[in-house]
């Protein structure tokens, strides 16, 4: 059986908790592990801040998100009309060496992504970035 969640979210720290409640209503009734949970909202999170912080200049704004949930992975594409943004190739190499008071902030949000994830797709169509990740359910 496969399963979909689609949402367009506004560029608002607030739409996270919307975004947790929709995926842990799918969890529950897939029966996910908290571990598979924890990391599919983990993922959420750090990508759609990366875009409601640096996506766009100043105001309000929306992107779509879809996660579609298969029996052996879950796809989450994100797609936005911001600013160009390939994390592939744009991305900087995180700061990891020294105390959390003594790094810049930022960076390691696509970091983690690229880590937690196994595939990780963009490309930028019609003036949109489209990001795709997968998760497999197997752990």
């Amino acid at each position: 059986m496969t399963s979909r969640i689609d949402l367009k979210v506004e560029t608002k720290h607030e739409e996270l908790q919307r975004i947790f409640a929709e995926v842990e209503k799918l969890a529950e009734e897939e029966d996910w592990s908290p571990a598979l949970t924890f990391k599919t909202n983990l993922v959420l999170e750090e990508f759609g801040l990366n875009i409601m912080n640096y996506g766009f200049d100043e105001g309000i704004h929306t992107f779509n998100l879809s996660l579609t949930s298969a029996p052996d992975q879950i796809t989450i594409e994100f797609v936005d009309d911001g600013r160009p943004f390939n994390p592939l190739e744009d991305s900087k190499d995180p700061v990891t060496v020294g105390g959390v008071d003594e790094r810049p902030v930022g960076g390691l949000g696509i970091y983690f992504v690229m880590e937690m994830t196994d595939d990780f797709q963009y490309r930028r169509e019609n003036a949109k970035n489209h990001s795709t990740m997968v998760i497999r359910k197997s752990e």
